[in-house]
């Protein structure tokens, strides 16, 4: 008699798991926290500069490779300008490639970019750590912020400042 009444509970939580994960956040300030304008649609000179930057403050360099369109791109991007935030963004040189959504066929744009640092991508965003010299310091780690905007914000900030 047990599994009759466990089975039918099982299914019905896990058909009602998706939809509790897949409920909007908001962010205070943030009209919609899920587009942002932060993606530099002509990235390179910018990362350059980053790096630059790097090598002049001690820095790191945080590369956000994605998309304002993309909603765990643009989640990120938006977490980030929070105040909370504000330490993660004293600590990197930041910089967003808007490198569109090269894993979608005939969606990617400055395919430069992750052909410049070695990654092909498979979601968005990738996030790269960088040094001084421009080498990454994340890369089994880059591709996996591709959940952005389904983790804890303290799972973001404590990684980040590690």
């Amino acid at each position: 008699m047990k599994r009759y009444i466990t089975l039918p509970l099982a299914a019905a939580l896990l058909a009602l798991a998706p939809a509790a994960a897949s409920e909007p956040r908001s962010l205070s300030g943030v009209t919609d926290a899920y587009q942002s304008d932060a993606f530099d649609p002509t990235p390179m000179p910018a990362i350059d500069a980053a790096i630059a930057s790097a090598k002049r403050s001690g820095k790191h360099v945080l590369l956000v490779m994605g998309t304002g369109g993309c909603h765990d791109s643009a989640w990120f991007a938006n977490l980030l300008a929070t105040d909370r935030f504000a330490p993660v963004r004293d600590r990197y040189e930041i910089v967003y490639a808007d490198i569109g959504m090269p894993h979608v066929r005939g969606l990617g744009r400055n395919s430069e970019v992750p052909k410049r640092f070695k990654f092909k991508i498979k979601g968005t965003p990738t996030i790269a750590v960088l040094d001084a010299e421009g080498r990454v310091l994340n890369r089994k780690a880059a591709p996996k912020w591709r959940n952005a905007a389904s983790r804890s914000d303290d799972d973001i900030y404590n990684e980040l400042m590690q």
